[in-house]
């Protein structure tokens, strides 16, 4: 047992860069995993957030496409590509904002010596209503 308690006590001074002297070990590698995990949930909000944005230059791009061979405004007289497109990459860049406050609280609330779990606002939820509202428009424009 004490084998295991001195190997927790060295890996937790490795991975953090400080002296283990007074701290928790449990603790310490419980914060070290709830890091881990902001991070990989930034990583994942950054992969969602270029889909968006890839997603609406690319609607954009076929907008421009349209307008050059002169069938876009009898296509589409409302534009609805255009507004679609960059509603699309508007979305991605808010929800990139959004990931990385909240990424910076996470880790604002880790380094906190008196550290507890506080539920924050989904990001996911908002998302998925912000599209739920980019596909009730393009619906509109696809039938109009």
């Amino acid at each position: 047992m004490r084998r295991n308690q001195r190997f927790a006590r060295d890996a937790t001074s490795a991975m953090s860069g400080t002296p283990a002297v007074g701290r928790n070990t449990a603790t310490e590698l419980t914060k070290e995993r709830n890091r881990l995990a902001a991070d990989r949930t930034l990583m994942a909000w950054i992969r969602t957030s270029l889909s968006l944005i890839g997603f609406g230059f690319g609607i954009g791009k076929v907008y421009e496409y349209l307008k050059s061979v002169g069938i876009h405004d009898s296509v589409d007289p409302i534009r609805s590509t255009l507004i679609f497109g960059s509603s699309f990459i508007g979305l991605g860049m808010l929800a990139l904002i959004a990931a990385v406050i909240q990424h910076t609280r996470i880790l604002q609330r880790l380094e906190a010596p008196d550290y507890a779990y506080n539920a924050m606002r989904p990001i996911t939820v908002t998302v998925a209503i912000m599209l739920l509202m980019i596909g009730a428009f393009g619906l509109v424009g696809i039938l109009l």
